[in-house]
């Protein structure tokens, strides 16, 4: 086996970002004979985190087949092969900014059912009392 096949790419250091995406492959795909070269090196190796996850350049987005998934990519140093390579991933502050504008837009639809449940009551409110009052008059 290789040398730290066993921890499977664990980041050492004690910070974590974002969230993992072992779904992305690379598409630097050597012939099927040698199987590093065919699997990204952080799959069977430590790795360093050289640069944080961050967005695609629109130059990236081109080039970079890791970019497609998610539009973040961050650069991985192996330790053993000493090779750079790009890893997908995921941004926390994207995470955060999709999930705010979610609550933010729910907030809104409920405020505009809120009100139009309001007018709606008044409406009905308003149809009653006068059913009410023609009743009393006819009496």
């Amino acid at each position: 086996g290789l040398p730290g096949a066993a921890q499977g790419g664990v980041r050492p250091g004690p910070h974590l970002h974002g969230f993992r995406n072992d779904t992305a492959l690379s598409t630097r795909a050597a012939p099927a004979a040698s199987p590093t070269q065919a699997t990204p090196c952080w799959r069977v190796e430590d790795f360093v985190v050289a640069q944080e996850c961050g967005r695609c350049s629109s130059f990236q987005a081109k080039t970079v087949p890791e970019c497609g998934p998610t539009g973040f990519v961050e650069r991985i140093s192996c330790a053993a092969s000493k090779r750079d390579e790009f890893k997908s991933c995921r941004s926390a502050v994207m995470e955060a900014h999709v999930f705010w504008r979610f609550v933010g837009t729910m907030m809104c639809v409920a405020a505009v059912f809120a009100v139009l449940v309001v007018c709606r009551q008044r409406v009905l409110d308003r149809k009653a009392l006068e059913k009410v009052r023609k009743q009393i008059e006819s009496i």
